[in-house]
């Protein structure tokens, strides 16, 4: 019997097949050097936090240049996040649904933050009639976690969630005036500084200056940079070895009170809010490590 002839395009018995490409994302994720990370999650997350107050609603390409995504790895990531219903899509644009929030709120019932806190927040704004706040530092912004709103309206919303940039804002710089130094110069060294008003202080040097003025005195006050008419005094909450895990503030409008005024009579209510909260986040160690993980 005549032996079959092999094709070239036949492989040879025990021949090892060639694998055919790993999709991009598994590529990556096999050939990062950290085996416990998983680059497909990061993207995932990077598109949730692409949406905000300035971008409610995006279509493919715009995802695609916020999250510095390939247009492809965008889609996949968008398409995952309709299907387990946290972005919505109408015709060509994505846009986030309610149901991102149970992100937030597993955070806020897991850690009873708003229990331990609110109580605090509430004595200063009930002795005050301003506004009150807990803030912790995310990236280059302050992120609220708990708020006591007046009756009194104001130019600049806050709540749960609410963000904005730590240079320009009394927490922020609370916050990062007794921060490590190497976060400090991190921060100082790589963030942006935009102008909000003409008297929003944008100069690192004089940033740098004005934090280690912070340092000095125990609390920051800010008037006119975030918003004119806007006027707020914050002091940090401290861990046992001096670090900051957040800061507190009472924020009111220039109409009611300038800050010299606002210092001179709420600093001393912010500091006793202050040392209570402090005393109550040792007590929990859990919630402690939340604020501030490291």
């Amino acid at each position: 019997m005549k032996k079959r002839e092999m094709t070239s395009a036949e492989p040879r018995r025990g021949a090892r097949r060639q694998r055919k490409p790993a999709p991009k994302g598994e590529a990556e994720e096999r050939e990062s050097p950290d085996t416990e990370y998983l680059s497909t999650l990061d993207r995932g997350l990077s598109v949730l936090r692409a949406f905000g107050r300035e971008s409610p609603q995006m279509t493919l390409s715009d995802v695609a240049a916020v999250t510095r995504l390939s247009p492809a790895a965008a889609r996949r990531c968008l398409n995952t996040l309709v299907k387990l219903g946290y972005v919505a899509k109408h015709h060509r644009h994505f846009l986030l649904r309610p149901e991102v929030m149970s992100f937030a709120s597993a955070y806020l019932d897991s850690m009873s933050l708003g229990e331990l806190v609110r109580p605090h927040l509430q004595a200063v704004r009930d002795e005050t009639g301003d506004s009150s706040s807990l803030a912790v530092l995310s990236g280059y912004d302050i992120l609220y976690l708990v708020h006591v709103s007046t009756n009194r309206m104001v130019r600049l919303a806050a709540g749960i969630g609410t963000r904005y940039p730590a240079f320009a804002a009394s927490m922020g710089r609370a916050i990062l005036a007794f921060e490590a130094e190497s976060v400090r110069a991190h921060y100082l060294n790589t963030g942006a500084f935009k102008a909000f008003t003409e008297h929003t202080v944008t100069s690192k040097t004089e940033l740098k200056r004005i934090l280690a003025e912070v340092r000095k005195n125990g609390y920051a006050a800010v008037q006119d940079e975030l918003d004119y008419g806007l006027v707020s005094l914050s002091v940090p909450i401290l861990d046992e070895s001096g670090r900051s895990m957040a800061a507190i503030n009472c924020s009111t409008s220039t109409a009611r009170v300038r800050k010299e005024e606002l210092i001179r009579t709420r600093l001393p209510v912010l500091r006793s809010a202050a040392q209570f909260i402090e005393a109550a986040l040792r007590r929990q160690p859990y919630l402690l490590r939340s604020v501030h993980p490291d």
